[in-house]
């Protein structure tokens, strides 16, 4: 909807709930003015934090539509991700002893689906149900999902003919500045749910032994991007390092989340 419509939104829901502007101006802890420049549909001249409060305090939740050139938007968005996927993909094949699944979808129980990548690894039994995010942003609604896919992986496994006796989960993001901020403002959430880091990752894909939970930040596969790019882990070397060409973060995401750096 555009700002107009929001606040014929707030407006009506205001008067639904017998509150005058100045009510809302005092719940929201703005002034008068601003929640008469939100209903008369002047958003622009406001802040996005300053805007959501407002709705906040009538229950009303806020989501936004990015537009860009028709479908041009989709379809750079889907890009990423398959890119995405297509390079932690590779990174999976590279460790003897596992298949990889793209786009597995499910179906159980009215419950519906689909996971980015189902790992198997035949020699342990090991189940690996991989989540690819090119951006964060609802953590809570994203590590509900994951835990959704992890309780069904058993069953999703077993159209697939494979028995699992241990389950990872693991959640590749995109590694920008932005998903790296996201995801310190909520590091406390992300370290006790998905504890382990890149660092790890290699290490688990060779010995899948122990159910593992991690986030690793994965590089910009876009052999296009020009964006600088750095050695693992700072520049050090290390015999258990990440794919060539990933940022320092596949590493030592985790490191950063943890630091608050």
């Amino acid at each position: 909807m555009d700002d107009l419509q929001l606040g014929a939104v707030i407006r009506a829901i205001r008067k639904r709930r017998g509150l005058g502007q100045l009510d809302l101006a005092r719940l929201a802890g703005v002034s008068h003015a601003t929640v008469s420049l939100v209903e008369r549909g002047h958003c622009e001249r406001l802040s996005l934090l300053t805007v959501r409060r407002i709705a906040s305090a009538l229950e009303v939740r806020l989501e936004l539509l990015g537009r860009w050139r028709g479908g041009e938007l989709d379809r750079l968005l889907s890009r990423r991700h398959s890119m995405l996927g297509e390079s932690f993909a590779a990174f999976v094949l590279a460790h003897p002893g596992w298949i990889v699944e793209p786009e597995v979808s499910f179906s159980i129980y009215g419950e519906r689906g689909a996971i980015d990548q189902l790992a198997w690894h035949s020699g342990s039994a090991h189940l690996l149900v991989v989540e690819l995010k090119t951006a964060l942003v609802d953590i809570n609604e994203m590590l509900g999902t994951l835990d959704r896919k992890r309780r069904l992986a058993r069953t999703i496994a077993a159209d697939l003919g494979w028995r699992p006796s241990v389950i990872s989960v693991w959640l590749i993001v995109e590694d920008t500045h932005t998903n790296r901020r996201h995801a310190t403002d909520h590091r406390v959430l992300l370290r006790t749910r998905l504890p382990l880091d890149g660092r790890q990752l290699r290490p688990f894909l060779l010995r899948p032994s122990l159910a593992t939970s991690g986030l690793a930040f994965w590089p910009n596969a876009n052999p296009r991007s020009t964006r600088p790019s750095r050695r693992p882990n700072g520049g050090r070397d290390d015999a258990q390092q990440a794919p060539q060409g990933a940022r320092s973060s596949v590493d030592s995401g985790r490191r950063e989340i943890g630091n608050g750096s």
